[in-house]
């Protein structure tokens, strides 16, 4: 089956320092994929090579199979992009800047009108829609953005850094919106939230130095690294020994008189394990948590390697 985006050995050069080096990676139609890196990794350099904005010195990016090179107008159009600074005219309305960026898309006068409400529609821009892009929070301003890159109906959605600089709140919405939208596009957006890339995405790609580190189905990313395990009780009175010698249990520190910390290389059993001890035991349980995401221990292991 082709892919939808095919990016090929793409390399970038500013100088003699390497952005991007012989990048190679494909996506499925109907994939939300979550591209990570730290910062200074390549992504945002990789980003504006697939949408256009910049050249590469080497490697080709195919969309349905035609190439970036060969046909630059079609694949702009079929690309929707929101860049990590979201560049809007902030004195223009937002239905104006709408039919402004329709027009730039040259999207037909017949159907501009309906696409122009449906993206509205879709991004929940409106109660905002009659309002300078200027009044409004950061939060729908990143609204504006997301319908302005839905506004060609692309088949590929490109988002880059989405949610940065956004309060906690908006940070929700976001990603609730991202999610409603991967319903029914492909998408592909960068994030240091790494707790939003495992709850959004279907898939994971790890650059650092430019360079491929990770390419993985977010339901097979597995580590071989030991986790911690916070437990409290609701009462003082909780025996350790039987937790000490189960055999998938390296360490137990104790916080406090109801709180400790558990270090396991199998987490998942584990937890279930404790629960049944503490129902056992007649203490209840007030909290189980896992200090460290896996995706977080993937990134620190494969990025600080050197």
């Amino acid at each position: 089956m082709q892919p939808l985006l095919e990016v090929r050995s793409l390399t970038k050069r500013y100088g003699a320092q390497v952005a991007v080096h012989r990048l190679s990676f494909s996506m499925r139609k109907g994939e939300i994929v979550g591209f990570l890196g730290p910062n200074g990794a390549g992504k945002s350099t990789t980003m504006k090579i697939i949408t256009g904005f910049l050249p590469a010195d080497e490697g080709e990016v195919f969309l349905m199979g035609r190439s970036l090179y060969d046909e630059p107008q079609w694949i702009k159009k079929n690309i929707g992009y929101l860049p990590e600074n979201n560049p809007l005219y902030l004195d223009m309305y937002v239905e104006e800047f709408l039919r402004f960026i329709a027009d730039l898309y040259r999207i037909p006068k017949r159907e501009k009108k309906q696409r122009i409400e449906e993206v509205i529609a879709m991004v929940g821009l409106t109660p905002e829609r009659h309002k300078p892009v200027g009044a409004l929070s950061k939060g729908y301003r990143q609204r504006v953005g997301l319908a302005q890159a839905l506004l060609p109906n692309p088949l590929l959605l490109i988002l880059d850094e989405p949610t940065s600089g956004l309060d906690p709140n908006q940070v929700i919405e976001i990603r609730q919106l991202i999610k409603n939208l991967g319903k029914e596009r492909t998408i592909l957006f960068s994030s240091h939230i790494l707790s939003e890339v495992e709850a959004i995405a279907d898939r994971v790609l790890l650059i650092h130095k430019g360079k491929l580190l990770l390419d993985t189905p977010m339901n097979q990313l597995s580590i071989d690294e030991p986790r911690t395990i916070i437990v409290e009780m609701e009462q003082p009175g909780f025996d350790l020994k039987p937790i000490k010698r189960h055999p998938d249990v390296i360490k137990v520190e104790r916080i406090n008189e109801t709180k400790f910390k558990i270090t396991t290389q199998k987490d998942k059993t584990l937890r279930k394990w404790i629960y049944q001890e503490s129902v056992r035991q007649g203490i209840p349980l007030l909290a189980l948590q896992l200090e460290d995401l896996p995706l977080e221990v993937v990134f620190r292991k494969l990025t600080q390697r050197d």
